[in-house]
């Protein structure tokens, strides 16, 4: 490996991190610091710009320790085979980049992820010596992230999480069958196993928090994952499947999705092309079904066509459209979780919507007052002065719903 400085195994390693979603860091809070006088915040601009599902936009500095890696995973640009340049921070590198970021405001915490180099164990080793010197040597309270290595020895995924506010582990692919084809030196079985040791470390550490404060935190943002979208032939049904696995048996905080992207040199067992980039979108609104709007992992299936959600509608109104019985719903009697399913609502609104009409009936200007975009809601309720045309009898609502779509698919083009 050609010796390089620091500014250009930054360029390398930050470039190769794009790859990985999984780098929000919703869920958790400043971190006490004896005397106050720590360094580092969860607030702030940065260099890599998530957004929480809270809406606060997160910035970390989001690098690799090092894109070389034994495995040979198909679909990875950083795979031994892939004819890319290589690069390697040393531990004190990437705890001096981060400070000198944070001091000059660029960012609020880190996200460290990096190749398999040497052994597992080795590697794990590695990400665990940067946490632990920015935390007790330099005293930072920002946020940490740290990618987790499924076979590396439990005993250090647990310090892991002593000195990190989220862990995360990929699944990879959705599919064992698709992990045994793409990536054949990693182990679904492993994987799922390291999710639940972390998962009962993560339980452990809250259960004794109740009875002793002065218990050091675990991960206390959680753990997160990500899967790789169309690389293998998994469809949305799977997909989902998948994620509600994961969110039901690991308390997962993130399931993330990452469409695959076409890499040089490319193996001939993946595709040519990358799935349309709105396929990503539309299976993190059908997430967000699940876990905020009580849609049953069933219901989000019946929304897809053939396996997979539609690209000109998102799946609440494809859900709906499928359920027209169930439609129109009165906004001033039904029950909050109607009220969730009408296409064009959200949490927050249908939150104002119950509160309001306790005092008095709502009227059609007032649904629209308490969001946007009321021609959408039209169709779908029923106001103190608004009844639509039954559903059954508008032969023409999806066309007449697709038209707006269609400046949002353009976005993902």
């Amino acid at each position: 490996m050609a010796h390089l400085d620091t500014r250009e195994k930054l360029a390398i390693l930050a470039d190769a991190a794009k790859y990985d979603a999984s780098c929000a860091s919703s869920g958790t809070s400043k971190r006490s610091s004896e005397g106050g006088k720590g360094i580092g915040s969860t607030e702030g601009m940065g260099i890599c710009h998530s957004y929480a599902p809270d809406g606060r936009c997160i910035s970390l500095l989001k690098i690799l320790l090092t894109n070389s890696c034994i495995f040979d995973c198909h679909y990875c640009i950083n795979r031994r085979s892939s004819n890319v340049r290589r690069a390697r921070f040393t531990v004190d590198e990437v705890v001096k980049l981060t400070l000198a970021f944070y001091r000059r405001n660029y960012i609020e915490g880190l996200f460290l992820s990096s190749g398999i180099i040497g052994t597992s164990d080795y590697t794990m080793e590695q990400l665990v010596r940067v946490a632990k010197t920015l935390r007790e040597d330099h005293d930072f309270r920002g946020y940490i992230h740290l990618k987790t290595i499924p076979d590396a020895d439990p005993e250090l995924l647990e310090q892991a999480g002593l000195y990190a506010d989220r862990l995360s582990i990929n699944i990879e692919l959705p599919t064992e069958s698709g992990l045994a084809k793409l990536a054949p030196e990693k182990n679904g079985i492993r994987i799922r196993g390291a999710m639940t040791g972390l998962k009962i470390a993560i339980d452990d550490n809250k259960d004794a928090r109740k009875h002793y404060r002065s218990a050091p935190k675990f991960a206390p943002a959680g753990q997160s994952t990500q899967m790789i979208v169309g690389a293998d032939g998994a469809d949305d049904s799977a997909i989902m499947g998948t994620a509600q696995s994961l969110y039901g048996r690991f308390q997962m905080r993130r399931v993330y999705y990452s469409a695959f992207s076409p890499i040089p040199d490319a193996s001939a067992v993946l595709p040519l092309v990358s799935p349309p980039l709105i396929r990503e979108h539309r299976l993190y609104q059908a997430d967000w079904l699940m876990r905020f709007y009580g849609f049953g992992i069933g219901e989000v299936q019946a929304a897809t066509d053939d396996g997979n959600l539609p690209l000109d509608i998102d799946p609440k109104t494809a859900w709906a459209l499928k359920n027209r019985s169930q439609f129109p719903v009165d906004i001033n009697r039904a029950p909050r979780e109607m009220l969730l399913r009408v296409p064009g609502l959200g949490v927050k609104t249908v939150n104002a919507i119950l509160r309001v009409r306790r005092q008095r009936a709502l009227r059609l200007d007032d649904v629209g007052r308490l969001t946007r975009g009321i021609e959408k809601l039209r169709p779908w309720l029923i106001a103190a002065d608004w009844r639509p045309v039954a559903l059954a009898e508008r032969g023409d609502l999806r066309a007449t719903l697709v038209k707006p779509a269609r400046a949002q698919l353009e976005l993902f083009a």
